[in-house]
């Protein structure tokens, strides 16, 4: 499978691809960040994020997109401006019918270092130990959004698997005298 992780940014979104499954070492095939300026207004930066996702989406053709689950922050207009971001990126995946996955900070930070409190030094640490990488892909952003991947193809796949398994169980017949 080829996992593309997003780590959604409006100066700096984060991009990692992943090719990998359970039980076997997984290989970076790309990571990097879309950049757009701080100066820019707000649809030209959207729309710069737009682009560079469609071109990730168009060069690595993923199996799936991982994107990191924005949390509230204390800084409402940051919160305001990843969400726009990840908004552009799963609107880009689902344009192609790709299978979009979110994930939270702690449940990537423990997927790949084993504590969901792990700082992005630690996190970098262990992107390029499981990658067996000579040091980890940089900017951080980057190494953020490699981590998604690596976390989607550990923990994706049981997901997917327990939906599936799920959707299949017939929904239970109502009880005598309730409304259905």
């Amino acid at each position: 499978m080829r996992v593309l992780g997003i780590d959604p940014g409006l100066t700096r979104c984060g991009v990692g691809v992943v090719d990998g499954a359970p039980g076997r070492p997984p290989a970076l095939a790309a990571a990097g960040v879309i950049r757009t300026p701080a100066a820019d207004d707000l649809p030209a930066r959207l729309l710069a994020v737009e682009r560079g996702v469609e071109e990730w989406l168009d060069a690595h053709a993923p199996d799936a997109v991982a994107v990191e689950r924005v949390f509230a922050q204390h800084n409402l207009s940051t919160v305001m401006g990843t969400a726009q971001a990840s908004a552009v990126a799963m609107t880009c995946a689902a344009r192609r019918g790709l299978p979009v996955a979110l994930h939270t900070p702690s449940e990537v930070k423990a997927a790949v270092t084993g504590s969901g409190r792990a700082d992005k030094a630690q996190i970098g640490a262990m992107v390029a130990r499981i990658l067996r990488l000579s040091s980890p892909p940089r900017p951080a952003d980057a190494a953020d959004a490699v981590a998604l991947c690596l976390c989607h193809i550990w923990r994706g796949g049981a997901q997917d698997r327990l939906a599936r398994a799920r959707a299949r169980i017939p929904a239970p017949a109502p009880r005598k005298g309730t409304a259905p």
